[in-house]
């Protein structure tokens, strides 16, 4: 299992102008760690060490280690904000964990043997994912890196749902708490399109916004107002 550490400077200013000005000038990222019993505390991390951090799907879903100054704690990634279109880290949220306290995360899916399953090798399916994380509920150490789904004697119209994933000793699924009506589905295989049923579904969808539009423009033309009775 890969060890995350993770070093920080303590800031004491504060606002998007002082965020704003440590990304530009001093190629940091503007980050807060809170939760626990301790006051959120803004913190700047350095962007490089921190972006690449960010590149291993791991890093979501493991506890880290966050230095700042000469003390430590424990802390789970929460929020990463980042530029729309440049390989920038924007701000970072980070939460306080507890070894006896139960926290919520996200962790990633693994679907094995997908390609060679029932549905896809000998019935000529496609997969179809429809959740690719799970939020999940757990104490600290029992905190999977990643779940994994066996997709190997899925057939053809099969559906998997969320209690269809083998969950660890400790480890809940934070939908399922809520009922069996959150069961949502995980992963399906299905039929392929037709290119013919494709330009079909295409051709239906052109000929309604074309309906749409006629009709929006019948009810912006004026109407003819009745003329005086003599």
């Amino acid at each position: 299992m890969v060890d995350f550490v993770l070093n920080a400077k303590a800031r004491e200013d504060k606002g998007k102008g002082a965020s704003r000005r440590l990304r530009r000038l001093a190629s940091e990222v503007p980050a807060i760690v809170y939760g626990g019993k301790k006051k959120p505390q803004p913190l700047a991390l350095d962007h490089d060490s921190l972006y690449n951090s960010l590149e291993n799907e791991a890093f979501f879903s493991h506890i880290i280690t966050l230095n700042v100054g000469d003390k430590s704690e424990q802390v789970i990634v929460k929020d990463v904000q980042r530029h729309p279109s440049r390989l920038k880290l924007l701000h970072v949220d980070f939460m306080r964990v507890s070894k006896t306290q139960k926290l919520q995360t996200k962790v990633p899916i693994h679907f094995l043997n997908e390609d060679t399953s029932k549905g896809v090798k000998q019935q000529g399916g496609i997969v179809s994912h429809a959740i690719t994380e799970l939020e999940i509920q757990c104490l600290p150490g029992d905190l999977p890196e990643y779940l994994e789904v066996d997709m190997a004697e899925v057939e053809l119209g099969d559906t998997l749902h969320i209690s269809d994933i083998p969950l660890p000793k400790g480890v809940e699924s934070v939908d399922l708490l809520h009922g069996e009506e959150y069961d949502h589905p995980l992963v399906a295989i299905i039929k392929p399109r037709s290119a013919a049923a494709e330009a079909e579904e295409e051709e239906e969808a052109a000929a309604a916004a074309e309906e749409s539009e006629t009709a929006a423009k019948a009810k912006e033309e004026p109407k003819e107002e009745p003329g005086d009775e003599e």
